[in-house]
């Protein structure tokens, strides 16, 4: 296996990683990243070997688990009962669950409030340049999930900032000042959720979070601990991935010449695919070995951490020909930008309609929206996501 250096928060790489991507897939289907100091998969057919095979999974082998700092302990309370981190059965049954409100028929009702709030932003777009991320990525998603969970929409800035705060922890730029900021937020989203959902509880509603508590109550399938993780983990992950999808959709879109054309009915769905594929919101996830394996003759051995490059496996040119190109009108294709096998990004069928809906209108009621400065990406690796996007109406 060749081996890579390549720090993760140097600006150069930040700016631009599939650079990168495109000389690790160029040796082979894994490389050593030893800046990580693990394994990770390159291409599209090794990421998803290793996303879909059941010898490896994301809950850490017992033998490796280390004794949690006091400090932490209110984030990783929280982490230690995400299904985002477990493995069957108890995965199988909160997603179970889970799933039942990300039905099409579920998810329908939401398209007209998608509209509604798009609109409504819209509306407040001010003459002079602005940041889109700001007036609208943001927004939108946070109001939507919660609407979805039953959470009061003018949470949303405090939605935000502790999502914020918690998801820095899978960033490589991670500090002890960043962990310190984590935990803070998971206390204090825990306790607001938990004063919530007793609320919720006494005066149930046709929410989310009241479907999970009748379970709770109806089944004991969903322990309080369970529910709370649940929440943090929908609400995180229902606009994380978004707020930099939507950002980074805009951006390509604003100067396609053919923009028109890829948000007409017809081509919107295919249009917010190939936004996906070309620049993925999460570029890495790892996965732990559990059992010797060898997956396209890569040996790997229990206890080893591998990681998935979702943004160099959805660049790869064996299934994209010529991937680094941003082609509204390519063949649609199964990628990875939300993940593969069962840990599949469980809010997907969400964050595509958000897309699907919100760019349309926004073209339609913006002719001459125009990016009014070049725009950087974020130090946020592993995710990826724009600092602003200045545009001008």
């Amino acid at each position: 296996m060749e081996r890579l250096f390549q720090s993760p928060t140097d600006p150069t790489f930040i700016q631009n990683p599939y650079r990168f991507y495109q000389r690790a897939r160029a040796l082979g289907d894994f490389v050593f990243w030893e800046d990580f100091d693990l394994p990770v998969a390159t291409t599209h057919e090794a990421v998803n070997a290793v996303m879909k095979h059941r010898s490896l999974g994301r809950a850490m082998p017992a033998e490796l688990k280390k004794t949690v700092p006091e400090a932490l302990k209110p984030f990783y309370d929280i982490d230690d009962h995400s299904m985002l981190e477990l493995e069957p059965p108890d995965h199988t049954r909160l997603r179970g669950l889970v799933l039942r409100a990300f039905t099409k028929g579920h998810l329908l009702h939401l398209g007209p409030q998608i509209s509604q709030i798009s609109d409504a932003l819209i509306d407040e777009f001010p003459a002079d340049p602005f940041d889109f991320l700001e007036a609208f990525a943001q927004k939108l998603p946070v109001i939507i999930i919660a609407r979805f969970l039953g959470i009061p929409e003018e949470m949303g800035p405090e939605l935000l900032a502790w999502s914020n705060a918690m998801v820095a922890m899978y960033q490589a730029r991670r500090t002890p000042q960043i962990e310190a900021a984590a935990a803070t937020a998971a206390s204090e989203f825990s306790d607001y959720l938990s004063d919530y959902i007793d609320r919720r509880r006494a005066e149930p509603a046709g929410d989310l979070i009241s479907e999970l508590i009748a379970v709770e109550t109806e089944g004991a399938r969903l322990s309080g601990k369970e529910l709370i993780s649940t929440c943090i983990l929908l609400l995180n992950a229902g606009h994380e991935a978004t707020v930099h999808s939507l950002g980074k959709a805009v951006w390509h879109l604003a100067d396609f010449p053919e923009r028109a054309l890829t948000i007409d009915p017809e081509n919107i769905a295919a249009t917010v695919e190939e936004c996906l594929r070309f620049d993925p919101p999460l570029h890495m996830f790892t996965r732990y070995v559990y059992d010797p394996v060898t997956l396209l003759d890569q040996p790997f051995q229990r206890g080893d951490v591998v990681g998935c490059l979702l943004g160099s496996a959805c660049r790869d040119d064996a299934v994209w020909p010529d991937g680094d190109v941003f082609d509204p009108f390519r063949m649609t294709r199964a990628h990875t930008a939300f993940g593969a096998g069962i840990h599949f990004c469980v809010g997907a069928p969400l964050a595509r309609l958000e897309l699907q809906i919100a760019l349309p209108i926004l073209f339609a009621r913006c002719p001459n929206l125009r990016v009014a400065e070049p725009p950087r990406i974020a130090n946020l690796y592993h995710f990826h996501g724009l600092e602003a996007l200045q545009v001008q109406v």
